[in-house]
């Protein structure tokens, strides 16, 4: 999944950004309210974790220009300040969920998985398509009630999105934006490469191409 970080604070912000790429999420980092609000209208982020207290633009003022222009986006707001008023406000003003700071790295994770799961409208702890049940701590699957087999980080990135996305037509490029995080290389022609491998594991009859458009996530095998 592509997550939006909009986060002013020099330390906390790369290192959330490399904490969330090392368990499989792509990330881009804004570091003012002005970047992150036009960064958010971009269609290719799954959730937003939007700072409220962020140079200028105020986090709040952000998420209600989203909200105004019809952007529906997931998004979890952070910030330094404890008082009630303030997670009111942000919840007046659209959020989906609130997280104080100081925080720990797993609650803001667990926040972000329940998020990205109401979103989807995937219920259950595990994700679950096509026969397959995909395991988001070991990053592993299990084909048919097997037992699981072990999935590289970019294989994993790649089934975790297919799955949300069953039966929806994705291009190289929407697949490209959703599992590279901005800094890395992202040759669409490496798509190819991944999903020959990705379904060695899983079948090949469980993503199936679209010639000149793009992949399909079985979602009835």
């Amino acid at each position: 999944m592509r997550i939006l970080l909009v986060e002013d604070d020099p330390a906390l912000g790369p290192d959330l950004k490399k904490e969330l790429a090392g368990l499989g999420y792509a990330v881009d980092l804004a570091d003012n309210g002005v970047d992150g609000e036009a960064l958010g209208f971009e269609d290719i982020y799954d959730l937003a974790v939007l700072d409220l207290g962020l140079p200028q633009r105020p986090g709040i003022e952000v998420l209600k220009n989203w909200r105004k222009r019809s952007n529906n986006i997931p998004t979890l707001i952070l910030t330094a300040r404890s008082s009630w008023q303030e997670k009111i406000d942000g919840f007046d003003a659209g959020a989906d969920d609130y997280l104080a700071k100081p925080f720990h790295t797993e609650e803001l994770v667990a926040r972000m998985t329940a998020l990205l799961r109401r979103a989807k409208q995937q219920p259950t702890k595990q994700l679950e398509a096509s026969g397959l049940l995909l395991n988001e701590k070991t990053q592993a699957v299990s084909v048919d009630g097997q037992l699981e087999i072990e999935l590289t980080g970019m294989e994993y990135k790649l089934l975790r999105y297919f799955m949300h996305n069953p039966g929806r037509l994705l291009s190289k490029l929407q697949i490209v934006e959703h599992i590279y995080d901005d800094g890395a290389e992202n040759d669409s022609n490496v798509v190819e490469a991944y999903i020959k491998m990705l379904r060695k594991k899983i079948g090949k009859d469980r993503i199936q191409t679209k010639r000149g458009q793009g992949y399909t996530f079985v979602n009835h095998l």
